[in-house]
């Protein structure tokens, strides 16, 4: 009896740690999205109140999802801050539920880093901060203290202002010294590499062009040795393309990205869908999994 004890333990521990499932994955994660936010750009605020958003959270995990991503301040393009009370009014209680509920590794959505030490607190293992450590100059700390994986996210400008006028003149080339730049800072402040995930940050302080061209090109960010978290899931761009409005009439087109996200070494991928995503996955796979002829 006790060493059954022990091994369930064992199994909801290596299911919550985000690390573990990278190591023993032999496919991409799926981070399922819940935005605790009315003003979501992608779901319409479904998610606002915290009954929803922990009913969200079930479906997400029944669906295959390997990591829930929880947020409760939007970053759309031009969006406003809100307050920390507020955004740890919309979001403790949704982690502190989920947290109990389901085995899996939930992510806090912030750059603040109060809310972080909150939602750890409340049974978040992860930070995703968009800006990669740069807004909070406590999140650095916050992050070493409590030995979490931490997401680092490149973005040009803030959401208020990032897709006003986004201008590269070497665009891979400046994500790329971007992430060079901010690894270097992580680790100097005590942050271990083999805990950082990088995330190029589709949509974010990017063109339509732009997000393409670095969906086509994510083996220039191979050699910086960390795992790659991609997220175009709904993104505008796609809406561009295929003339369709924010929300699930989006998930089709998610799925292109998504297939190009994973042929150029993506090992997170950050989705609305899972459920389509995992469908995906699951074919892609499969047909990877198939040997290649050279023709005779």
């Amino acid at each position: 009896m006790t060493t059954t004890v022990h091994a369930d333990t064992q199994l909801a521990k290596d299911r919550r740690d985000l690390l573990h499932l990278l190591q023993h994955a032999d496919r991409p994660l799926l981070m399922g999205i819940i935005n605790v936010t009315p003003d979501s750009f992608a779901d319409g605020g479904q998610c606002f109140e915290p009954d929803a958003a922990i009913r969200h959270a079930r479906s997400l995990a029944a669906a295959g999802a390997d990591i829930l991503d929880i947020g409760g301040e939007s970053t759309r393009p031009f969006s406003q801050p809100v307050s920390l009370e507020e955004e740890l009014r919309r979001v403790l209680p949704v982690i502190e539920a989920v947290s109990t509920e389901i085995p899996l590794p939930l992510s806090i959505d912030t750059y603040k880093s109060p809310v972080a030490w909150a939602a750890l607190n409340a049974g978040a293992s992860i930070i995703n901060d968009i800006s990669a450590l740069r807004f909070d100059p406590e999140m650095v700390h916050l992050a070493r203290e409590a030995q979490v994986p931490v997401i680092l996210m490149h973005m040009q400008g803030t959401p208020r202002d990032m897709q006003v006028n986004p201008t590269y003149r070497d665009l891979l080339g400046e994500i790329k010294a971007f992430f060079r730049e901010r690894l270097d800072f992580a680790v100097s402040q005590g942050l271990p590499r083999e805990r950082l995930i990088l995330d190029p940050g589709i949509g974010f302080g990017k063109t339509f062009d732009h997000n393409l061209e670095i969906l086509n090109n994510l083996h220039v960010f191979h050699d910086l040795d960390c795992p790659l978290l991609v997220g175009p899931s709904r993104k505008a761009f796609i809406g561009h393309l295929l003339k369709l409005p924010a929300g699930p009439e989006r998930d089709v087109g998610t799925l292109a990205a998504l297939a190009m996200a994973v042929a150029g070494g993506a090992r997170i991928l950050r989705v609305h869908n899972v459920a389509f995503a995992r469908q995906f996955l699951t074919v892609f796979q499969a047909i990877r999994e198939k040997p290649v002829h050279n023709s005779a």
